[in-house]
């Protein structure tokens, strides 16, 4: 199969263009700085070689004078009562939740400088996402208040308690209402305190409001089955899974849990068994989701509803009207494949939509019912809470305070000012409450205009707890004292209260005590051991829907012919930003795009086709203007794979009140979302007009060439069951080798890394940069091809061709072929070669090969020559061009004495002027092998995981000693599906891949 195919990382490597060709001929375009380094070094290249020597000389003088000298002695000061549970450079890991995923949190001396996921998660929350990763970053953020404000001024905690329990009282006694806006609540604790505030204050009510709303699930629910609740979506449970524009390995839901769902019927053990679910999506912008698929197809956004009246009526032999879709043959011809295996495996299906429409959940619904889903790949009896946003409600919320009716209203991780759709619509509402309260940390777009910000404490310097699903709890502890003078939100509220437990510790294990634990037979000191708790889960109970659907798909119709005019505008999460609320981090912001590899910027996706039929060229800047007068200027991204006559805008960019980091980082897209029907919708009518500006993206993709050699393997499932080496047969050839054998007699260290499983998500490259002190360089230096990234996650396109024929003219006949490309992640990072061509070139011994298989590098010795760069056939590894930690450049990130305690002491900060790469985190390969022999036994595999394998929500990473032929390393590498990269040249590398499979092979039967 593979000989068929060709495959590229993006249009430019494709299309070949003359700057492409002249960047990855000359990898190194820039000649080194040698005049700045010598300037840094108090010399000058403009110095008289006299002067120069004399200068050399009293340097290596003065360093053996010192050598011979006896140095001053400083005595450090040890602590006078040491913490019990502090040893210094052993670290402790503390339990907490991040957004409902428990997680560790790695402390060294008492700072935070690590996110892990807790082993004790169970099925819910397996790894990691890149979010979790990163958050650690925002505790040391120094765009935060110091304390908290009070009419724009800083001020005491007694003041803004005087002034806030002024106004309360106020708007209580006037009648007035009073508004708690927050996003999603799930805490068992915050509730609880919320209900002692209402009780304080009877006029107050909770609004909860979602930047990205899940109301129209919750809503059809509850009209379908009187069950306003988000369900538990089983993906592992599913054979057959059929999604229509729903990211659920990305942004939609809980990205992180539904991979590991996801990928447990995909891996290398479930092929092993003769078992791959099988993946059909439909969408109009290319997502991280889709390019995971097995057969994807591009449909418009207002296509999307009928596409799904269509699959109804295919599946239950109805005839709603509604179901045409016109010239899409392709749709129409996979949607009536989908009925009939949809129909054959009743009970193992699943579909999903991303929409937030009513109407299409509703039918949704009605499309599970009739295949059996309900009760195995759906779980309506334990539902999930990370969303309960209520659309209707907060914006009756806005008519509220427009009206002059509400008193007082305080904002809880909420930010409508920025997020919601109509912003001077609300603000001009705001303007209209007498007294307005913000939790926030820093004086965002909401907080800035609110009278008082009591400073909410970052979730590492928290206590609380979270209820992410039915009967599955998590605690939030501190793991370090409150760095600022914050106090946190649920402790403001209970002293304005007057609640007789006004210390939210004291509170949150009472509640713990009183309400749940006895039930449970646990201790306190029980959960915070094990991080969470699992009540049990009830039977999950079969759901048979009733509602007619005439009304449902009159409405459904009506929509999709509004929607079907201009250019249809679909504004979605990206992985790296979501909502914006962490727009402030630089790990996210420079973290690429999984499909994109775009970092700090958002942009406009057209499809190849439909940009040259709007005259517009990649990095064109084009406005963007909305039905509702909005307008944004952005520049153009060409993506195969987008529907034509669609575009594609991410959210979360265009903040203008986060920090240093976040700031004007790219446009504001949320105003193009609209009310409709009760809930928000995320798909508008646009017109995209040139204004012949220019604006280059900054992406990570094509830095890297590998000239059109092979590097994806791949086969089809039913080629796979035929034969488990499929796509993955080698050709005889003799090797020739310049290097002596070594014998590796303690341990010999490789990965194995599973294609089926990786979905690209980018978790891995988040925790790589945070575990090692991997530098931010932003968005010029990413653009000159300058990213530190010491794992990256290549994305490539490719398109399969019917005669075999894989020649430029012949691959690609029509641009509008780009719509159906597929799409492979391949992780890359330093192989550690037995034969590493790096190390024959290097002339100082900086980078060398040890006893148990790994590519060391001496940074110290590092010269900084990037000959091995230039002779490393996989491109992994970086040059530092600049001091990242002292360079005002560079300030969005470490450019500061407070940040830089987010640094991981066991590793090294590296000088300008060397070159990284993958260390294969040598520090916990010692730190495992340190913990064994103080606990006198052998290694064991599994003590050592690498930081990417342990963050991987997927599996996809396998890390261990070969010499081991019992390691999961060993039996991976034993599977027939793996292969090396570029093998052929002999460099031995030790890291194995596993073939691609895709399960395209249709199930009906005739």
């Amino acid at each position: 199969m593979e000989s068929n195919k060709k495959y590229w990382k993006g249009l430019e490597e494709y299309n070949n263009t003359p700057d492409f060709v002249k960047n990855n001929k000359n990898e190194f375009a820039e000649p080194l700085p040698i005049e700045d380094v010598l300037n840094e070094a108090g010399l000058s290249t403009v110095t008289p070689r006299r002067d120069f020597l004399k200068a050399l000389g009293f340097g290596l003088g003065a360093v053996t004078l010192a050598a011979c000298q006896s140095a001053p002695v400083h005595k450090s000061i040890p602590y006078l009562v040491k913490p019990e549970e502090v040893t210094p450079g052993i670290p402790n890991y503390y339990t907490s939740s991040f957004n409902g995923q428990s997680i560790l949190v790695k402390t060294r001396e008492g700072r935070p400088i690590k996110i892990e996921p807790n082993p004790n998660a169970g099925e819910f929350f397996c790894g990691t996402d890149a979010r979790a990763q990163a958050s650690v970053l925002d505790l040391y953020d120094v765009s935060k208040l110091k304390a908290p404000v009070l009419k724009n001024e800083e001020t005491t905690w007694a003041k803004v308690d005087s002034f806030v329990k002024g106004e309360l009282a106020k708007a209580q006694a006037g009648g007035k209402k009073i508004r708690v806006v927050a996003s999603t609540v799930n805490s068992p604790s915050t509730n609880a305190v919320l209900a002692q505030f209402i009780t304080k204050y009877p006029a107050a009510k909770l609004v909860q409001y979602d930047a990205v709303s899940y109301t129209g699930i919750i809503q059809a629910n509850q009209n379908s089955f009187g069950k306003a609740v988000l369900p538990k979506y089983n993906f592992d449970k599913a054979d057959l899974i059929v999604s229509f524009g729903a990211d659920f390995l990305g942004t939609w839901i809980s990205g992180e849990e539904f991979t590991a769902q996801y990928t447990a019927n995909r891996n290398y053990k479930s092929l092993e068994n003769k078992k791959m679910s099988r993946h059909i999506q439909f969408e109009s912008g290319m997502s991280l989701t889709g390019t995971n698929a097995d057969t994807r197809v591009p449909v418009k956004l207002s296509e999307e509803g009928p596409a799904l009246i269509a699959l109804y009526n295919a599946i239950t032999g109805q005839s709603l009207v509604g179901g045409t879709l016109g010239n899409n043959t392709t749709a129409d011809k996979v949607i009536k494949l989908v009925a009939k295996e949809l129909t054959q495996n009743k009970g193992k299906g699943l579909v999903v939509c991303g929409s937030n429409d009513v109407s299409i959940q509703i039918l949704v619904n009605a499309i599970n019912s009739a295949i059996g889903s309900y009760g195995t790949t759906i779980d309506l009896d334990n539902p999930c809470y990370l969303y309960a946003g209520n659309d209707a409600e907060f914006n009756g919320l806005v008519a509220e305070m427009n009206r002059g009716e509400v008193g007082a209203v305080l904002f809880l991780n909420s930010n409508p000012a920025y997020d919601f759709m109509n912003v001077k619509t609300f603000t001009d509402a705001l303007a209209k409450v007498p007294a307005k309260i913000s939790f926030a940390d820093r004086a965002d777009e909401t907080a800035s205009l609110c009278d008082a910000i009591a400073i909410n404490h970052n979730y590492l310097e928290s206590w609380g707890d979270a209820n992410a699903y039915e009967g599955y709890y998590s605690i939030v502890q501190p793991t370090i004292n409150p760095v600022f003078n914050s106090r946190q939100a649920e402790e403001s509220l209970l002293v304005w209260a007057d609640a007789p437990i006004k210390d939210y510790y004291q509170f949150v294990r009472s509640n713990w005590e009183t309400k749940m634990l006895p039930a449970l037979g646990l201790k306190w000191n029980d959960v915070l051991e094990k991080g969470v708790v699992k009540a049990g889960a009830k039977a999950a109970g079969t759901y048979s829907f009733t509602q007619s659907l005439v009304e449902v798909s009159s409405k459904i119709a009506s929509a999709s012919k509004a929607l079907a005019k201009d250019i249809e505008l679909q504004v979605y999460e990206s992985v790296p930003m979501r909502d914006g609320k962490n727009a402030n981090n630089a790990f996210l912001q420079e973290l690429p795009d999984p499909v994109s590899k775009v970092t700090w910027d958002n942009y406009v996706a057209l499809a190849p086709k439909f940009a040259e039929k709007l005259k517009v060229k990649e990095f064109d800047v084009v406005t963007v203007k909305g039905s509702n007068g909005y307008s944004i200027d952005l520049p153009v991204l060409i993506q195969p794979g987008q529907a034509q006559g669609t575009a594609s805008i991410a959210l979360g960019y265009g903040r203008t009140k986060v920090g240093k980091a976040g700031n004007e980082v790219g446009k504001n897209a949320f105003p193009f979302v609209s009310f409709l029907n009760g809930t928000m919708q995320y798909a508008s009518n646009v017109t995209i007009t040139p204004t012949g500006g220019y604006y280059e993206l900054a992406q990570t993709q094509t830095h890297h060439s590998f000239e059109g050699r092979a590097v994806i393997k791949e086969a089809t499932f039913k080629e796979y069951l035929k034969d488990s080496s499929a796509g993955n047969h080698k050709g005889e050839h003799k090797d020739y080798d310049l290097w002596d054998a070594y014998e590796k007699p303690g341990n010999n260290w490789v990965m194995a890394i599973d294609l089926n499983a990786c979905t690209g998500c980018g978790s891995c490259v988040v925790a790589c940069n945070v575990e090692n002190n991997i530098p931010v360089v932003g968005r010029d230096e990413v653009r000159r091809r300058r990213e530190m990234h010491w794992i990256r996650i290549d994305r490539y396109y490719s398109y399969e061709t019917k005669d075999g024929d894989v020649t430029k003219e012949k691959e690609i006949a029509k641009l509008e072929d780009l719509d159906h490309v597929s799409v492979v992640h391949q992780p890359m990072l330093c192989q550690h070669c037995d034969h590493a061509p790096c190390e024959t070139v290097c002339p100082v011994l900086a980078t060398v090969h040890s006893s148990d298989g790994l590519n060391h590098m001496a940074y110290n010795r590092c010269v900084g020559t990037r000959y091995c760069a230039n002779n490393c056939p996989y491109k992994v590894r970086r040059f530092n061009w600049f001091n990242y930690w002292n360079d005002s450049r560079f300030d969005n990130y470490l450019n500061n004495e407070f940040t830089q305690l987010v640094l991981n002491p066991d590793v090294t900060t590296r000088s300008r002027g060397v070159m990284e790469k993958c260390s294969m985190c040598i520090q916990r390969i010692q730190g495992g092998k340190l913990q064994a022999k103080l606990e006198k036994r052998p290694l064991k595999d599994g003590d050592i995981k690498m930081a990417c394998q342990e963050a991987c929500s997927a599996n996809a990473i396998i890390f261990g000693d070969s010499n081991d032929p019992n390691s999961e390393v060993s039996k991976a590498l034993r599977s027939e599906r793996i292969y090396y990269v570029l093998e052929e040249i002999n460099v031995k590398p030790g890291i194995g891949y596993m073939t691609k499979i895709r399960n395209t092979d249709t199930t009906v039967q005739a």
